[in-house]
């Protein structure tokens, strides 16, 4: 088959949309070449200062998508607030700000600071006292900095307000709203979710100012006939020695590395050629000449493994690729099908592997919901496993060196140096002889294992505390510990349970205490007195496509045990102050609250 040539330039789709040199030159360094199609609409528009809704799945480059302009915007002699980007979790927020700071990298004097709940607030008070111009937070805590005056949003110029529909779910959407009331009047806003829900239509139509709106559709198919894995890695060192140990016991005709950078692709293919490995790179930076001489030797033969970026392998058709590997995660779930994609063509049976880091599990779980596709988690081959592999590869290296070559000279020269030295046996001079065709690097692996995902946890049997724990913000609320059948083995999330608890009991989330998750099950901390009726609403709640089966936790004859609801209940019913208007209520009607819906102005077509 014949294969298509690139037909542009590195960057230059990234240069019509008119960013700034200083981003380009980060761009091009970090190996981006053309744009996703809601970078492509959205670095428009936000640069041309327009309010936008952004209509996609997690994947699909979006934080680049309103990164990029926004710090376009940004002026370093203001060492003030003047972009802030609001994340739903705590993971997303360090995940966003990384991202940000990487962009930002040609921006001299350039600080973004991650802001999240569980963080000292000590940690977040000196960076914001020194002075920073981008900020990325978890609703909860950004409202305590601005509160406390520790965060000041005069001088803010863009608002970003990410997967708007899990903020929802977690029962931030007050949070939101109270935010977005104290952020200045001109100001421009970026509103990204993956679904539209009503009440997300109306925070947008009371906030935005005529917003673009831009909605864009993932192509999501994989081709049945391919195997999907992945394997937990650690950094970069520990991703070479994962994937030498790969290749040392895969049987594979041809195989295609993606990579994320022009740089690595070439690093890459150095470091696997010193290891025994037929490696080349192609990438952006190699002549067309270059890059069609590798890829005939690719097709033929001579080459066994390819190192590429995402578009230095566009319009490759290789018929002996078997397998591909994502050394690095993909920036969207959109690149992930287009990678694989490379093998299991035309009905024929291909492997795809991809390299996770703890960091990442989150992509991980995108490209898996996308894709609608379960990836199978494997483990590296042992020490023990590659050390029987070398072993047999070095027996046959023997046989075949006997069968095909002509060894008179070198048996000659043994035989004198045995008559030289009678006392050495023969087996001793061969062993010498394969020491020295060995080199310097060992044989055999150390039996004892690395850790290659070395920011795992060690299980640990837990024991279910029974006790709740009191509200920091409201101690005199009498609460309940409850458990629900949701946990570690259904790939549960505190934000998870957050959101339907909130939503399904209609109780704000400023009122739900303590959530502990465990393998089969986990525990909240709720107002206690549930109405019988919403505790049947959320027994029957499904949460990871599994019911909450939600119980009491209490204690007889102290032995922890988990029951239903008490038959015979005996509550104190003690009256406490909620608010500062000192309304009395009893904790029932902390639950089955009506929300006062805001007036909005206009209408959004989505």
């Amino acid at each position: 088959m014949s294969e298509n040539k690139p037909d542009h330039k590195p960057l230059s789709k990234f240069k019509c949309l008119g960013l700034s040199n200083t981003i380009l030159k980060v761009l091009d360094a970090i190996g981006y070449e053309t744009p996703s199609p809601i970078q492509e609409q959205c670095i428009t528009h936000l640069l041309n200062g327009e309010d936008i809704i952004g209509q996609a799945q997690t994947g699909t480059g979006k934080t680049a998508a309103f990164s990029l302009p926004l710090l376009d915007k940004i002026d370093l002699g203001i060492n003030m607030p003047q972009l802030l980007i609001l994340t739903p979790t705590r993971e997303l927020a360090i995940q966003v700000s990384e991202a940000v700071q990487t962009y930002a990298r040609g921006m001299k004097g350039f600080h973004v600071l991650p802001i999240y709940g569980g963080q000292s607030y000590d940690i977040q008070l000196r960076p914001l006292k020194r002075g920073v111009h981008a900020i990325v937070g978890t609703p909860g805590r950004v409202m305590d900095h601005i509160k406390k005056g520790t965060l000041k949003l005069d001088h803010l110029k863009s608002f970003v307000l990410d997967e708007a529909d899990e903020m929802l779910k977690m029962g931030f959407i007050d949070d939101i709203k109270w935010i977005m009331q104290r952020i200045p009047e001109q100001r421009q806003i970026a509103l990204f979710s993956a679904t539209m829900p009503s009440v997300i239509k109306k925070v947008a139509e009371q906030f935005l100012n005529q917003p673009k709106i831009v909605k864009i559709k993932t192509k999501t198919e994989t081709a049945t006939t391919i195997t999907q894995k992945y394997c937990m890695v650690g950094g970069l060192s520990q991703k070479l020695e994962a994937l030498t140990r790969i290749l040392e016991v895969t049987t594979f005709d041809a195989m295609i590395i993606f990579v994320r950078t022009k740089t690595l692709t070439t690093e890459l293919a150095e470091k696997l050629s010193a290891r025994g490995f037929s490696a080349e790179a192609i990438n952006g930076d190699i002549q067309q000449n270059q890059r069609e001489r590798i890829i005939t030797n690719y097709k033929k033969g001579k080459i066994d493994i390819l190192i590429a970026t995402d578009v230095a392998a566009r319009g490759l058709d290789v018929e002996r690729i078997s397998h591909v590997v994502n050394y690095d995660i993909p920036q969207d779930a959109e690149s992930y099908v287009h990678r694989i994609g490379r093998t299991g063509r035309a009905g024929r049976k291909g492997d795809a592997i991809l390299f996770v880091s703890n960091r990442e599990r989150r992509m991980l779980n995108t490209i898996e919901h996308i894709t609608r596709q379960k990836i199978t988690p494997i483990e590296l081959p042992s020490a023990k496993i590659i050390n029987a592999k070398r072993i047999e590869t070095f027996k046959q290296n023997i046989a075949q060196t006997i069968n095909n070559q002509k060894l008179d000279i070198f048996k000659k020269l043994v035989s004198e140096f045995q008559q030289e030295n009678p006392e050495i046996e023969t087996s001793k001079i061969s062993a010498a002889l394969a020491f020295i065709a060995q080199g310097n690097e060992p044989l055999l692996l150390s039996e004892k294992e690395p850790n290659f995902n070395n920011n795992q946890i060690p299980k640990k049997e837990k024991i279910i505390p029974i006790k709740a724990d009191p509200l920091k913000d409201f101690p005199k609320i009498q609460m309940c510990r409850y458990k629900i059948e949701v946990g570690n083995n259904n790939n549960i999330k505190p934000g998870n349970i957050l959101g339907a608890i909130a939503n399904e009991a209609d109780i704000d989330s400023e009122y739900i205490g303590s959530i502990q998750i465990f393998d089969h099950c986990s525990t909240i901390d709720l107002p206690d007195e549930m109405p019988n009726e919403i505790f049947e609403v959320l027994k029957n709640s499904v949460v990871c496509g599994k019911h909450l089966n939600i119980v009491e936790l209490t204690e007889k004859n102290n032995k922890t045990t988990i029951g239903g609801r008490s038959k015979k209940r005996n509550f104190s019913r003690v009256k406490f102050s909620k608010s500062k208007n000192n309304n009395r209520c009893s904790n029932k009607d902390y639950y089955g609250k009506n929300k006062k819906n805001n007036k909005h102005g206009r209408k959004l077509k989505f």
